[in-house]
């Protein structure tokens, strides 16, 4: 069992700490892969540390076993003190060599010793590595080979163990691969892909990844072998890949190739300084070029693998901002082939909807395929559930519409009979009522209907609606106060059900922003009982989730504490994964959930950070972020901010 811990994230990527003897290694992260001589290694690994801010390395321990000079000093002095480096070591095993020359010269058993020989961090199981297209039955018994060796290493091996997810293109045995791996790894790699990366099969590898992923157990890091090139950095981090190592900063610059995020291009090409970093400050790409060839290198690894520590870096930001959809769409355009893979994870919305958060900042649309993120194919099925029973809608074509504009929607016409509208958004048909939930809310497009609409004159607003009409309603009504309890209601019916919002709406009254118009808190009374994000859905304050919970069935919206954590949660303090004994399987995290004991007792009210699946499977960090409780209910507030972000703090039930 590793010592890793998720502190932020943006569905399945994650921001994590994970601890090493050597340190801890914060990810997502890339690692280097270093050449154990030092002769043939173009960068020194101190400068990883002290330029780069790289702590965490790879390097081979089959050719350091197999070469006499580097092995006596591994053997003796270690690893770290062989490659130069202070921070994390991980080690391969010899598979990438057996996959480049079929066949390597040591067994299982005496590599992994030697890895703990020579004070590798992170040893690596030598498993059958399983080419792309191997048939399904050698693919099958290499993975049986694989999974007997990785059990026999962890009985060798007390320190930090990854354990490759093998399979090859085969979906069932990646998924057996991947539940092999989580029973016995620190750190669960995932293998056999770098043909895949080397010919451009990206639409292969997701599916790989797709296949693998949902069996991989959340409480350890996910590795990907053989993810050199930035330009994947982000499609990788989709899919919570933690661990990525590159050789291709050294591989391309052999080749005179300059890596860039955007894709790869010829240094001889370069002709104007077309980058200002540190390195180009003393050193402009053009006249890199022109230098002697060992020179020229040296000089293209480093640019190259700074390149790929800034691209990392924007991954990380990425996940801290809610944008790597985003980011991972821009990035899409760097090859066709990359393109092809976004559309193949698109493709597979099953992957990523246990952990997609209930919503974000905002949904930018990058191309004409933002519209199909699992995000959206999320709204989409709920706006059908929504639908069911409801007669056809009167369609309005301006999106967003104003909230202002809702006062010369009629809801029912002159006979009594309800009305109900939608509009057209870039996501599809959207009942009016919706129209501020993410991701229709906070849409950013470039269609004219995705753009913020202009003010209109209330007399053209008033002569669109009654074209629309004709002359069954009733002229120069103001349905305001009508629109705004209809929102309620149906607000509270699209977060709880029509139980709840039949229960509850007729209690609530709804107090709307001055400055854009929506609404932003339920009042019982003068008693808030809803605050209504930026995102449009309504969160209860304590008093609210009280009468919530008397009115949600059992189980439902409720994450169960445990006995020891109980009394900590009351006063307000974070649940962490440990101590949640339960939790209701429909949650997502940025859920807000009603935190209860096992009598049932609510205790506060909480926005999940992990997912139902996650909790108690975590060995370390925040399950739930207590933002109300029992002992002292939140202020009163009519425009609430986004809410808190995820504590960083150990598990202890009563730290915060």
């Amino acid at each position: 069992m590793s010592d890793f811990e998720l502190t932020a994230r943006d569905g399945l990527a994650r921001l994590g700490r994970f601890s090493t003897p050597h340190g801890v290694i914060q990810t997502p992260a890339l690692l280097p892969v270093v050449h154990p001589d030092p002769a043939r290694q173009p960068v020194a690994p101190p400068e990883f540390r002290r330029t780069l801010g790289l702590d965490a390395v790879i390097t081979s321990s089959y050719i350091t076993w197999r070469t006499p000079p580097l092995r006596e000093v591994a053997e003796s002095r270690g690893i770290h003190h062989l490659i130069g480096s202070s921070g994390p070591v991980m080690t391969d095993s010899g598979a990438f060599q057996q996959h480049a020359y079929g066949s390597v010269e040591v067994g299982p058993e005496e590599i992994l010793r030697f890895q703990s020989a020579i004070g590798s961090d992170i040893a690596t199981v030598l498993d059958e590595f399983t080419e792309p297209d191997t048939p399904y039955e050698m693919a099958d018994s290499a993975l049986r080979a694989t999974i007997e060796r990785a059990h026999s290493a962890r009985n060798l091996r007390s320190g930090l163990l990854a354990v490759p997810v093998q399979g090859g293109a085969y979906a069932d045995l990646r998924a057996r691969s991947a539940r092999a791996a989580s029973e016995v790894g620190d750190v669960l790699a995932v293998g056999g892909v770098v043909p895949l990366f080397e010919q451009y099969r990206y639409v292969e590898l997701v599916q790989q990844l797709a296949a693998a992923r949902p069996e991989l157990t959340p409480a350890e890091p996910v590795h990907l072998f053989g993810a050199g090139h930035p330009m994947v950095f982000a499609l990788a981090a989709l899919f919570g890949v933690d661990l990525v190592d590159s050789s291709a900063y050294q591989k391309f610059a052999r080749r005179g190739r300059l890596l860039l995020p955007e894709g790869t291009v010829a240094l001889e090409d370069v002709q104007e300084s077309t980058c200002h970093c540190f390195l180009c400050a003393e050193m402009p790409l053009p006249r890199l070029a022109r230098r002697p060839l060992e020179e020229r290198e040296r000089g293209l690894a480093y640019h190259n693998l700074l390149t790929s520590a800034e691209e990392m870096g924007r991954v990380r930001q990425a996940i801290r901002d809610g944008t790597l959809w985003e980011l991972a769409e821009r990035r899409a355009t760097a090859h066709p082939a990359l393109r092809a893979a976004m559309d193949e994870a698109r493709a597979h919305p099953e992957v990523f909807l246990p952990t997609e958060p209930a919503s974000r900042r905002a949904f930018r649309e990058i191309d004409d395929r933002s519209g199909d993120r699992p995000s959206v194919v999320r709204f989409r099925r709920r706006v059908a559930d929504y639908r069911q029973g409801r007669p056809d809608d009167r369609t309005v074509r301006r999106v967003p519409l104003r909230p202002e504009y809702l006062r010369y929607l009629p809801l029912q016409d002159r006979s009594g009979s309800p009305l109900f509208w939608s509009a057209a958004t870039p996501v599809g048909s959207v009942p009016v009522e919706l129209l501020d939930l993410y991701p229709v809310g906070p849409y950013l497009g470039v269609a004219d209907s995705a753009l913020p609409a202009r003010h209109r004159p209330a007399r053209a607003v008033r002569e669109e609606v009654d074209g629309l009409l004709g002359p069954h309603v009733e002229a120069g009504a103001d349905w305001s106060e009508a629109w705004t309890a209809w929102q309620i209601r149906s607000l509270l019916r699209w977060e709880y059900g029509a139980d709840v919002a039949e229960s509850l709406a007729p209690e609530m009254r709804g107090e709307r922003s001055r400055q854009s118009g929506r609404l932003r808190t339920f009042y019982r009374g003068t008693t808030p009982y809803f605050h209504v994000g930026l995102d449009g859905i309504p969160s209860p304050t304590f008093r609210g989730a009280e009468r919530l919970h008397e009115l949600l069935p059992a189980g439902v919206r409720r994450v169960v504490v445990t006995e020891d954590a109980a009394p900590f949660v009351r006063e307000g303090r974070t649940l962490f994964s440990r101590f949640v004994a339960a939790s209701d399987p429909d949650l997502v995290p940025g859920t807000t959930a009603l935190l209860v004991d096992r009598g049932q007792a609510l205790l506060a009210i909480g926005r999940l950070v992990l997912a139902p699946s996650e909790m108690g499977r975590m060995h370390r960090g925040v399950a739930v972020v207590v933002t109300a409780h029992a002992r002292r209910p939140e202020p009163d507030r009519s425009e609430p901010d986004e809410g808190p972000a995820p504590a960083d703090a150990s598990d202890s039930p009563n730290d915060l």
